[in-house]
């Protein structure tokens, strides 16, 4: 993606210099007046923007420009946070290319990920969503810390990643590029948008992916990344008036991955000895459709009253081969919210809002590596209707508490109620303080959000019954910006604490055979102390500096 810099340019100013008007005692005869022209040269002012902000409210959290990600440079979400030192992005399974975001200690699955403020890739889109957002698509990412505002959902225990797209009513025009690289990898983007009038506009965001180098450097006869081909397109709509708003739009992903054993790289023993002999392959066809809208009708702007009803539908097929175990779903998910804000002053403002969230699952698997052992089907669905309140008081950006409440029925696991609080403290310019605490719930679906460990040689083993995750997240930070030689030294240090009153534990030490999914049977918490420091040394090149330590414990 392109680095843009901000040019402020001063036009060149005529500076009048006024003679006053003279009046001879005698005469009283009126002079001329007289303006003395001075040509100034032209000034131009140069400054850039920094590619990484923090947010300005009661959450803590930061936002990632397109001048941050272009030093990352990053192909997809999960190449996204190389400069990020809160986020770690690691193979959860390199055999089918898996990857996971790990926030706070804690796997990704505590991350509520969301698009266009919008929860998106849950369920068996988990494994290989951080590769279905090219990277010049995204704007900027915004990553919060903690409990989430209950606007967003009961999800969100460890915290929020959003992606914002690049925006159709941005400066028309066309861009791509193309990526290769010695490993075998091609990649191919188009970006475009178009202003149809002074209130329509349109975009089309389109992906090509071809990995087709099957390597094997460290020759022991599996490939060390799937081959990966994936067609990515979405099509995005803005519509603007005085008092309404349309946002919406289409996508479509077609993705192919083929792993496991390759004669390639091996020698000529080896190659002889597995000839004639059935390799062990992996093969994962994914096709996913999404679609959403947004409406938003402004009452009054004054005092920012408006009223918006958000929508969003995916259908996530995926038909996955792993040796002979073979996992098949049909996922599909709608979530709608409707939403008031209101600000009765400067200082108070109100949002409340319904929401209805519906999953289905039709599964159909064999867990065992056997060619002849018969399939198992089994659907899942839940439908969760909410509502929710939060109230946020604002002084002047000094103080600013957010306190919010929404309570949910889920079909499956009943009531339960989820509190969240947030505050700010600007004590001045220089330091300022958060405080965060909060509930948060998860459905499971193991199954389907960790598919990929039947790559395994291991047998993956669900325990019935699988109760509603529950976990409470508290958090303290400190932000500094310190004058520093012409320079700003910005610190942050901060701590969270996660404790899980139910939690689906995956266990991969209690039997070397077997991989198993059961409930917690005793304690799981995680405690996490971070301290980072970023200051630029010279112009282009900023110094960033972090420590973290993670403390996570669970009991099987």
């Amino acid at each position: 993606m392109k680095s843009r810099h901000t040019l402020v340019y001063g036009l060149a100013l005529m500076v009048p210099s006024m003679a006053m008007a003279q009046t001879s005692a005698d005469s009283k005869k009126e002079q001329p007046d007289t303006i003395a022209d001075q040509n100034l040269q032209e000034v131009r002012v140069v400054s850039r923007k920094a590619g990484v902000s923090r947010m300005a409210g009661a959450i803590n959290g930061s936002i990632i420009n397109k001048d941050e990600l272009f030093k990352a440079a990053c192909c997809n979400l999960g190449e996204s946070f190389t400069t990020n030192p809160s986020v770690d992005v690691n193979y959860s399974d390199a055999a089918t290319g898996a990857k996971q975001i790990k926030l706070l200690g804690l796997s990704g699955t505590y991350v509520q990920m969301m698009t266009e403020n919008l929860p998106n890739f849950r369920g068996a889109a988990a494994p290989f969503s951080l590769g279905y957002v090219p990277g010049p698509w995204m704007q900027s990412i915004q990553v919060s810390k903690g409990a989430a505002s209950v606007k967003n959902g009961y999800e969100g225990i460890t915290g929020q990643i959003n992606v914002e797209y690049l925006k159709a009513d941005d400066v028309p025009g066309v861009v791509a590029n193309i990526y290769g690289d010695t490993d075998g990898k091609f990649e191919a983007n188009a970006t475009g948008n178009i202003h149809l009038n002074n209130k329509l506009t349109t975009e089309l965001l389109t992906h090509y992916e071809n990995r087709w180098g099957a390597n094997d450097m460290n020759m022991d006869g599996f490939k060390d990344m799937p081959n990966i081909l994936q067609y990515n397109l979405q099509n995005r709509w803005i519509y603007k008036s005085d008092h309404y708003m349309l946002r919406a739009g289409l996508s479509l992903i077609s993705e192919h991955r083929i792993g496991g054993q390759t004669l390639k790289e091996l020698d000529d023993d080896m190659r002889k000895n597995l000839e004639g002999k059935e390799l062990y392959g992996i093969d994962v066809k994914t096709n996913r459709y999404e679609a959403y809208m947004k409406h938003a009708f402004i009452l009054n702007k004054e005092h920012g009253t408006n009223i918006a009803l958000m929508a969003t539908g995916s259908m996530h097929q995926e038909d996955a081969l792993y040796g002979h175990k073979t996992y098949y779903v049909n996922e599909k998910n709608v979530y709608a919210s409707l939403m008031f804000e209101h600000n009765f002053n400067k200082r108070h403002n109100l949002s409340t809002g319904l929401s209805l969230n519906h999953d289905y699952f039709g599964q159909l698997y064999r867990l065992t590596n056997e060619a002849g052992a018969a399939k198992t089907r089994d659907n899942e669905k839940e439908t969760v209707p909410g509502v929710y309140a939060q109230y946020t008081y604002n002084l002047n950006d000094r103080l600013i508490v957010m306190a919010g409440i929404r309570a949910d029925h889920s079909s499956e696991y009943g009531n339960f109620v989820t509190p969240r609080f947030h505050m700010k403290w600007q004590a001045n310019d220089i330091i300022g303080f958060r405080l965060s605490a909060g509930k948060g719930y998860r459905s499971v679906h193991a199954l389907a959000e960790n598919n990929n460990l039947l790559a395994s040689s291991r047998k993956l083993v669900i325990t019935d019954g699988l109760k509603q995750e529950e976990a409470w997240n508290y958090g303290i930070s400190s932000q500094m910006n310190i004058p520093l030689f012409g320079q700003t030294l910005k610190l942050n240090a901060e701590y969270y604490y996660t404790n899980f009153e139910n939690q689906a534990v995956i266990d991969f030490d209690s039997d070397v055979h077997e991989v198993r999914i059961s409930n917690l049977d005793g304690k799981s918490y995680s405690h996490v102390f971070q301290v980072d420091a970023t200051y630029p040394i010279f112009k282009g090149m900023t110094l960033t500096a972090a420590y973290r330590r993670n403390y996570v414990k669970e009991t099987y």
